[in-house]
C-alpha cells in the first residue's frame, strides 16, 4: 500500500497529525489493536494548558507553568523545548475545543479571572506539581472524550484510511536496506493480524504515535496495548533513544486483591482526586506525605510514588489509601463519575471508605529523540506523543503535560513535513524495497513459553527495576534480558510470526533500554532512584542518548 503519509498510532497525536495532514494527501493510519485502545483514550486527568487573559486562573501564566515543568523535570528539561510546546498550549486547547471537545464548565468563584469579575467558562482542575488550576477536564474521562472527537472526524474523512488489526513490525530505511545514500524512511512492513499477511506500507513520511511501554511493568496503568512498538522500531532502524530509564509510575493505582482482571489491576485514580483534596494515609490512618514534601499529597508524582514505597516497605502493609470521605456527599459523583461507579462495581464506596492504592507503571518520560517539530535523525521518520522525548517532561513528567505535548508536536510536526517533504516535489526514483523476510512458516508449538517469557519480563522489570534500584538489580536484569533477547529471537525466525511473538521481541527490547539507560545514570534524579548513588550529580545532569550501531 502506498500513501503520502503513514501514520502508526491512533492517540492524540496521530490523529491529530492525520487530520492535519489529510488536506495535502493521502494518509493511512494503521493500529495494531482497536483505534480506541490508547494511552489517550484511558486518561483520566486532563489536559494542562494556560488559557487566555480573561479565562485562565487568578495569577497564573506562561511562565509559571514553565517553571512547575521544570521542577518536575529535575534539572533534565530541555527549557527551550519547554517554553515552546507549553507557549502553544492555548492554541491547542481552541483547536480541540473546536473540535467538538466538550471541556466541563464551571462557574464556582475561585474560576474567575483575575481581571475580571466575570467567572471563567471552564472547570480548571489541579494537580500534583501545578501551582495553579489550569487543567481542562471532560469529567474524569477527559482522554476518552478527545479520542473520540478526534477518531469520527478522521473516520469520516475521504483522504484517510483508518486500518485497525495491523501491526507494524519494523520501519523500512535506506540504511537497513545497505543504501549509501543518507538514510531515510521508506515505509514498514506490516501484518495484517485478521489475514495473517504481512503487507509492504510504502510512504516517504512516517510518522511514529504508538504511546508508551507500560507494560514492560507487571502493575501498570496503561492498556495492554503499550509494549514499547514505536520505540523498539526506531531503535531496530538506528534512530537515536534518550531517557529510558526516566518511566513514571503512578502513585495511586487502585489495589484490589480479590480483583480479576486486567482492568481491576490497572484502574488509575486520576492525579486529580488529590488536587480536588484527596489525602494520601496510611493503614492507621494518619497522613504521612508531611515526612516527605511541604506540598504533602500534591507533591510531584516521583516525589509522591517513592513515599508511598517506603510507606509500604516500612510497614508491610499491601497498599495506603486516598481518603476523600471528609468531601460531601456526591462530591466524587458528580466530579469523577467514571471513577465513583468503576470503584463502586469492584465493590468500594469511596464516599464511606479510603481507597487503597499503590503505585504502578503509568508514562515513559524519554522515548525517540526528536526535536521540537518531532523529526528524528532519520530523515522523513517523525515521532510523536509518548513515544517521542522532545525535552520537555526531562526526568519526571509534570502532570497532563502529555496530551498537551502529542497535540502541539502534531501540529508542529505538520507544518514541518508539509515544507522538508513537499509533496510536490520531483522525487528521485524510489528504490525497491525486498520483500519482508520471515522465519518458519510454522505456527509456534508452544504458545506457553511465549507467555512464560512476557510474565517473566514484567516481573524482573518490577523487581529490579522499579521505583527504587540498586547497581546490583540493575546487572541481574541486564544478564536476564540478554538471555530472554537470545530466546525470543528465535521464537521470531523459528515460527510463524505472530502479535503475540512481535510484542514479546518489543518488550524485551524495550525492557533492555531502559535497563541500559538506568545503568548509565550514575546518579539519583527525578523518577529515577537508586540507593548506590541517591544524590543528584550535575556531572550527570545530560540526557542518556544510545542508539543502535
Amino acid at each position: 500500500m502506498n500513501s503520502d503519509f503513514l501514520v502508526i498510532g491512533c492517540g492524540i497525536a496521530g490523529l491529530s497529525f492525520a487530520l492535519k495532514a489529510a488536506k495535502h494527501g493521502t494518509v493511512a493510519i494503521i493500529t495494531k489493536g482497536k483505534a480506541m485502545e490508547s494511552n489517550t483514550a484511558w486518561a483520566q486527568g486532563g489536559i494542562a494548558g494556560v488559557l487566555p487573559e480573561g479565562l485562565r486562573a487568578q495569577g497564573d501564566n506562561i511562565e509559571s507553568h514553565v517553571a512547575d515543568t521544570l521542577d518536575a523535570g529535575a534539572g533534565l528539561c530541555d527549557e527551550e523545548a519547554v517554553r515552546i510546546i507549553l507557549s502553544e498550549g492555548a492554541q491547542t486547547l481552541q483547536e480541540l475545543i473546536d473540535s467538538g471537545v466538550d471541556f466541563d464548565k464551571d462557574s464556582s468563584a475561585d474560576q474567575q479571572s483575575h481581571d475580571s469579575n466575570t467567572p471563567a467558562p471552564f472547570s480548571l482542575g489541579k494537580e500534583g506539581g501545578h501551582s495553579h488550576r489550569r487543567i481542562l477536564h471532560a469529567k474524569d474521562t477527559t482522554g476518552k472524550e478527545i479520542a473520540e472527537s478526534l477518531l469520527q472526524k478522521a473516520q469520516q474523512h475521504p483522504s484517510i484510511t483508518l486500518l485497525e488489526d495491523h501491526f507494524a513490525i519494523d520501519l523500512i530505511t535506506t540504511g537497513k536496506l545497505g543504501m549509501a545514500a543518507q538514510d531515510r524512511v521508506l515505509g514498514a512492513y506490516v501484518l495484517d493480524e485478521q489475514k495473517a499477511q504481512v503487507h509492504t506500507f510504502r510512504s516517504d513520511r512516517v510518522i511514529l504515535a504508538t504511546g508508551g511501554c507500560g507494560k514492560v511493568y507487571l502493575y501498570t496503568t496503561n492498556p495492554d496495548s503499550s509494549t514499547g512498538d514505536g520505540v523498539a522500531m526506531a531503535w531496530r532502524a538506528r534512530a537515536t533513544v534518550s531517557n529510558m530509564e526516566f518511566v513514571q509510575f503512578h502513585p495511586t493505582c487502585f489495589f484490589n486483591p480479590a480483583a480479576t482482571g486486567a482492568e481491576a489491576r490497572s484502574f488509575l485514580v486520576s492525579e486529580a482526586v488529590r488536587g480536588e483534596g484527596g489525602i494520601l494515609r496510611d493503614q492507621a490512618g494518619r497522613e504521612f506525605m508531611d515526612k516527605y514534601d511541604d506540598r504533602k499529597s500534591l507533591a510531584p508524582r516521583d516525589i509522591v510514588a517513592r513515599a508511598i514505597d517506603h510507606e509500604i516497605k516500612k510497614t508491610g502493609a499491601q497498599c495506603v489509601y486516598l481518603d476523600v470521605t471528609h468531601k460531601p456527599k456526591g462530591f466524587m459523583k458528580e466530579r469523577f463519575p467514571y471513577i465513583y461507579q468503576t470503584l463502586l462495581a469492584y465493590g468500594h464506596d469511596c464516599e464511606k471508605h479510603p481507597i487503597p492504592v499503590v503505585p504502578a507503571a503509568h508514562y515513559q518520560c524519554g522515548g525517540v529523540v526528536t526535536d521540537t517539530h518531532g523529526q528524528t535523525d532519520i530523515r522523513g521518520l517523525y515521532a510523536i506523543g509518548e513515544v517521542a522525548c522532545t525535552g520537555l517532561h526531562g526526568a519526571n513528567r509534570l502532570a497532563s503535560n502529555s496530551l498537551l505535548e502529542g497535540h502541539v508536536i502534531a501540529r508542529r510536526a505538520y507544518e514541518n513535513i508539509i515544507q522538508a517533504h513537499p509533496l510536490n516535489r520531483e522525487a528521485p526514483t524510489a528504490p525497491e524495497i525486498p520483500a519482508w523476510e520471515y522465519g518458519d512458516t510454522a505456527p509456534p508449538d508452544e504458545q506457553v513459553v511465549i507467555y512464560h517469557n512476557w510474565d517473566e519480563i514484567r516481573r524482573l522489570m518490577w523487581d529490579y527495576v522499579s521505583i527504587v534500584r540498586t547497581t546490583n538489580r540493575l546487572d541481574r536484569a541486564a544478564s536476564r534480558l540478554s538471555n530472554l533477547q537470545r530466546e525470543v529471537r528465535s521464537f521470531y525466525w523459528g515460527h510463524r510470526v505472530t502479535s503475540d511473538i512481535l510484542e514479546l521481541r518489543n518488550l524485551v527490547t524495550t525492557a533492555s533500554i531502559i535497563v541500559d539507560c538506568a545503568k548509565r545514570r550514575k546518579e539519583s534524579r527525578g523518577i529515577h532512584y537508586t540507593l548506590d548513588y541517591p544524590q543528584k550529580d550535575e556531572l550527570h545532569a545530560t540526557p542518556s542518548e544510545l542508539r543502535k550501531f
